[in-house]
């Protein structure tokens, strides 16, 4: 039986997670002195490592200012969440498609995503997700999306290839990494980047449902090939 790779992104395609995103980018802004940036401009580079998310918000400060910007961002997250005493939600319709996902034998379930692994763990100790996932990569030990690294890495780790392989998210990095890495992509319009941005990168499909999701799926796994940049 031939197996496929379904790569999910984590923020603004599992979970909504906007709001901590925001509040520790604003903290972290603020902690240094500086001016926070727009929420636009945050939800923007949601999906970049934490280092290349704060070069892109913050490209004219000092090495030294963008490290503590960095360190800040990531002390501040968990401090929102405790505070706070929120659990980021997951989207309608996610738990019931990882559920349905993982009991298929045809498929191997995977994350690719700009979040730490310890973000990663805590999500997945909040849905009980640690034995439906078969390969986890994040910004800790690979390179920032848009490069190709994690999937890659999560081919190397499956060995499952890339003509068998699909990468989910709702980001332009999201499908520009999946295109790099030659693997097909899905794009979501329920996150955080504009659907025209997420065609722009190259998706080869977009959808605005878990229900569309889960068709989408269906036929890769299938063996048809997606429509292109389908809206």
């Amino acid at each position: 039986m031939q197996r496929h790779l379904i790569l999910f992104d984590c923020d603004g395609t599992l979970i909504d997670s906007q709001h901590d995103i925001v509040t520790a980018m604003n903290h972290a802004f603020t902690s240094q002195g500086l001016t926070p940036p727009s929420r636009a401009a945050t939800l923007s580079v949601i999906g970049l490592s934490v280092p290349e998310a704060i070069r892109s918000l913050a490209p004219d400060a000092p090495d030294i200012v963008q490290r503590l910007l960095a360190d800040d961002f990531r002390t501040g997250a968990p401090a929102q969440r405790v505070e706070g005493g929120r659990v980021n939600p997951l989207y309608p319709g996610a738990l019931e498609l990882i559920t349905a996902l993982a009991s298929r034998d045809d498929i191997v379930l995977g994350v690719a995503t700009g979040k730490s692994r310890r973000g990663v763990e805590r999500l997945f100790g909040q849905h009980g997700w640690h034995p439906h996932f078969a390969t986890v990569q994040t910004a800790d030990t690979n390179r920032s999306k848009p490069d190709p690294d994690m999937i890659h890495t999560a081919m190397v780790e499956t060995g499952v290839d890339a003509q068998h392989t699909l990468m989910i998210g709702d980001t332009s990095f999201d499908m520009a990494m999946a295109r790099a890495a030659a693997v097909t992509a899905v794009g979501v319009t329920w996150g955080y980047h504009a659907h025209s941005g997420i065609v722009e990168a190259g998706a080869h499909k977009v959808v605005h449902t878990f229900d569309e999701l889960h068709a989408a799926i269906d036929f890769f796994v299938a063996g048809r090939k997606q429509p292109s940049s389908e809206t």
